[in-house]
């Protein structure tokens, strides 16, 4: 076995890619309060406190590594002092078999967090894998792949950053930082007009603005309103090549709604600039692995 370090090959202040990392610490705090309560009671009765052990995650199945720093920071908020190697780095396509990272210390620190750890680990992983899956069902073309906020509650940092890691582009991290006028918003403003009119009256400079359109007449609208983006909702791909005639470039395009590995080629061919897929972060399943320990 290699020599243990104490570095990873990503950090978690990279991983965040900007955002803050106290809200990872956060969300991994949140998760020990979760999973371990007042404390280990089965370690704490089986395990003596001077043990020490040496752990090692395997990949069960092919998959896109990640989450890899904050399965390190789990171990980290448990023993400060554990030795950690990560042997790949996220973003990695791996087959079965394939060891991802070793940690090093109390045998109780290993036990204790090895579920927290694999649970981050196998959902982030599976979101990365589901969504690269997703992006070579689109490779030569010019689409962006996009995510939704259709995350789980108190993660969407990190499902997020597991779709980076798959590959696909982050949409609007919160209501926040992106405009998007949606069909109810149309209904209660008295339509796509006079929504976009008044969003550009006081709309943060610098941002665009994206409507929903469902029709041909609807996009036809969008573009007179002056909208930067036209989201095509759950069009097939006949009228979505129709839409891209339409606009002639006027507007960036992007496609939601009905989304899957088996269509979202024919909805790339279209010319289509983007297309957003829900199912990236609210129907990726969760890859097996597994975290095999040895005493030291």
């Amino acid at each position: 076995m290699s020599e243990v370090s104490k570095e990873s090959t990503v950090s978690l202040d990279e991983m965040v890619q900007g955002l803050a990392v106290q809200q990872v610490r956060q969300i991994v705090a949140r998760a020990f309060v979760e999973d371990l309560g007042k404390g280990d009671v089965t370690t704490s009765l089986t395990v003596p406190e001077s043990a020490k052990a040496r752990g090692i995650f395997y990949s069960k199945q092919p998959l896109v590594v990640a989450g890899l720093p904050v399965a390190e920071e789990v171990f980290r908020m448990l023993e400060p002092d554990y030795l950690w190697d990560a042997v790949i780095s996220d973003g990695t396509e791996v087959p079965a078999g394939q060891p991802l990272a070793r940690v090093e210390g109390k045998a109780s620190t290993l036990l204790s967090g090895e579920r927290v750890a694999l649970n981050f680990l196998q959902r982030l992983s599976g979101i990365a894998t589901l969504t690269r899956n997703f992006k070579d069902k689109i490779a030569g073309l010019k689409t962006e792949l996009l995510d939704t906020r259709k995350t789980t509650p108190g993660l969407r940092i990190l499902e997020k950053y597991a779709v980076r890691t798959g590959g696909g582009t982050n949409h609007r991290m919160g209501l926040d930082d992106g405009i998007l006028i949606k069909n109810n918003h149309i209904a209660i403003a008295g339509g796509i007009g006079a929504a976009i009119e008044s969003v550009r009256r006081e709309k943060p400079a610098g941002m665009p603005v994206e409507v929903e359109v469902r029709t041909r007449q609807e996009l036809e609208e969008a573009i007179g309103a002056g909208a930067d983006i036209a989201l095509l909702d759950n069009m097939a791909p006949e009228q979505v090549s129709e839409c891209v005639g339409l606009a002639c470039g006027r507007l960036l395009l992007e496609v939601s709604g009905g989304v899957g590995l088996e269509n979202i080629r024919a909805y790339a061919e279209t010319g289509v600039d983007r297309i957003s897929v829900g199912a990236l972060t609210h129907s990726a399943p969760a890859v097996d692995i597994n975290f095999l320990m040895e005493t030291l």
